[in-house]
């Protein structure tokens, strides 16, 4: 039996592996793949070259789904194994799995290692079934930097902007799977994609980057005196509460016009991902309106409504413009 460390309920292990399965799939909260998703579809159809069949993609985006999921579960093992300590002094993350001792460490090391694995194989997929072998050259450096943002908060601030980034590689590495030489890496064929697509896609990575440092500031908010209490880094740790949220509605700002500069750049974009652009403007705006009317009791809508639909309304009129 364990007893977490901020509670007196006592929490029994999970037992089987089907239940153990499903406590970390929950605490890995998989439905927050919808932030990087979309982004990673509209890359690869932004890198896909015209003469690709369409046999061919399908397949290529179904191992572009199976290396998301992989590498962003093995990302959030890794934060909830960094932090399980921390997680069980704090009121809110007490009840996680690892934090209250449903699940063991040993078994979270052992499913991490198998999530790497299952992404280092997934992507040699893209050289066997596509002779592109950048997916797999690069698979341990992209897991090594999407996992490093487990310990980004213990020294600096400007963690959020790391998780950022460790995001903004889904699109950036999706079109290097699609298309290597969209990213201007050398490929056995290199088929053109139009002129403007390289720097749109550098547009979405730096849009991805600072929206969900944005966000993230926000759903930061809710810990903040836990922060303190623990001398971890973080934007409203650091300067405060109406401080972070006037960073946030700044970097959210900086965002949309990386969006509207990856809207100009990108020929294949026109008058739907123009609706996107005035879109993600408005629910942006709602956001922050959110948060200034209701505090902590609107951080649920605030991060996961209107985040969520940022991504699927960029995703799905951006696809929607790349095939008209």
């Amino acid at each position: 039996m364990s007893v977490s460390a901020s509670s007196s309920v006592t929490v029994a292990p999970a037992a089987g592996l089907g239940e153990r399965l499903a406590l970390a799939a929950s605490d890995i909260k998989l439905s927050h793949s919808i932030f990087a998703m979309p982004f990673a579809l509209l890359a690869s159809f932004l890198a896909k070259p015209a003469d690709m069949p369409w046999l061919t993609f399908s397949g290529a985006l179904v191992l572009i789904v199976l290396c998301m999921f992989t590498a962003r579960s093995w990302a959030m093992l890794i934060n909830r194994l960094a932090d399980r300590l921390l997680d069980a002094r704090n009121p809110r993350t007490s009840r996680r799995a690892f934090a209250s001792g449903r699940l063991s460490l040993a078994f979270g090391n052992a499913l991490t290692l198998l999530l790497g694995a299952s992404f280092v194989a997934v992507t040699a997929c893209f050289w066997f079934a596509f002779s592109n072998p950048w997916p797999v050259v690069l698979a341990v450096p992209v897991l090594a930097w999407i996992g490093a943002y487990s310990i980004t908060k213990r020294f600096t601030w400007a963690c959020h902007l790391f998780l950022g980034t460790s995001l903004a590689a889904s699109p950036l590495a999706a079109a290097i799977a699609i298309n290597p030489a969209a990213l201007g890496l050398p490929a056995t064929e290199a088929p053109g994609v139009p002129e403007g697509t390289r720097a749109a896609l550098w547009c979405f990575a730096a849009m991805v980057t600072l929206w969900v440092a944005g966000f993230d500031i926000i759903y930061s908010l809710q810990d903040v005196d836990e922060d303190r209490k623990e001398r971890l880094f973080s934007i409203p740790s650091r300067f405060g509460v109406r401080a972070a949220i006037w960073i946030s509605r700044g970097l959210h700002g900086l965002a949309l016009l990386c969006l509207a500069a990856a809207w100009r750049l990108e020929p294949r974009l026109g008058a739907a991902f123009g609706v996107a652009v005035i879109l993600v403007a408005a629910l942006l705006l709602i956001e922050h309106s959110i948060l200034s009317r209701r505090g902590k009791a609107g951080l649920n809508a605030a991060f996961f409504t209107m985040n969520g639909l940022v991504s699927l309304v960029v995703g799905a009129l951006g696809v929607a413009d790349t095939l008209s």
